[in-house]
């Protein structure tokens, strides 16, 4: 079980939105690259990074912050947000980062997620962020008709390596994971599932080691590790079985 702590860029700094909202958005850190040696240093295994304006503006804006942390750590990265051709996902990869994630072109153009998959093996995970069950994509600015199970299934034999599943209503707002709705899909899929969106507390770390939940790659977590609601050691050490 993973836990991946989150590094969501916006012109350039470490923020958090609130419900996926722009504007919503606090500032945490105006220096992405070093919150992310600070997590390294922390014990993090993982990073999770996500371009915030790529992923409305379809392509790489923070590209500078993304490369100034690919720079500082030697632990693996993925990173989403704008990335809508095997050219970007082809520099990205060629400039360190472990797995790229696909949101928006997985409803959009499902054919070259698979093409990226037959590419890169390995490297690809697919993102689905929901809102009231349906995903959401454009930067969460539109929802559209699919369900998340529906989307999954469409890239069960395609070599996808990963889909981060995000409730849209639950990020950045420490309401908890929503649990019961990820694991349903990781049981309607063979893809591990990562669960993404309102972690508050070592009480959803603990909630990930149930039985129901043991499918789950792991979990990624933001708001709680910079509002100090989540400590980094006891959340590892859980996991890690050390406690």
């Amino acid at each position: 079980m993973i836990l991946f702590p989150a590094i969501d860029l916006k012109d350039g700094q470490c923020v958090r939105l609130k419900l996926g909202e722009m504007d919503q958005a606090t500032v945490f850190n105006d220096n992405p690259a070093a919150q992310a040696k600070s997590f390294e240093a922390q014990g993090f295994q993982y990073l999770h990074i996500v371009d915030l304006n790529g992923a409305f503006e379809g392509k790489p804006i923070n590209a500078a912050a993304v490369e100034a942390i690919l720079g500082t750590i030697t632990i693996p990265a993925q990173l989403g947000g704008g990335i809508r051709d095997l050219a970007t996902i082809e520099m990205w990869l060629g400039r360190g980062i472990r797995r790229v994630i696909l949101g928006t072109v997985a409803v959009r153009d499902p054919a070259l997620v698979k093409a990226a998959c037959r590419v890169f093996p390995g490297h690809v995970a697919v993102g689905i962020d929901a809102k009231g069950g349906r995903v959401a994509v454009e930067g969460w600015a539109e929802t559209s008709d699919l369900t998340a199970i529906d989307l999954a299934r469409r890239f069960e034999d395609a070599g996808v390596s990963a889909i981060i599943y995000t409730d849209i209503e639950r990020d950045g707002i420490l309401k908890g994971l929503n649990l019961p709705a990820t694991a349903e899909l990781a049981r309607a899929t063979q893809i591990p599932v990562i669960a993404s969106g309102g972690l508050a507390s070592i009480e959803d770390v603990k909630a990930l080691l149930r039985p129901e939940n043991q499918a789950l790659e792991g979990a990624i977590t933001g708001r709680a590790l910079y509002d100090g609601r989540l400590d980094p050691s006891a959340a590892l050490a859980l996991l890690a079985g050390r406690v």
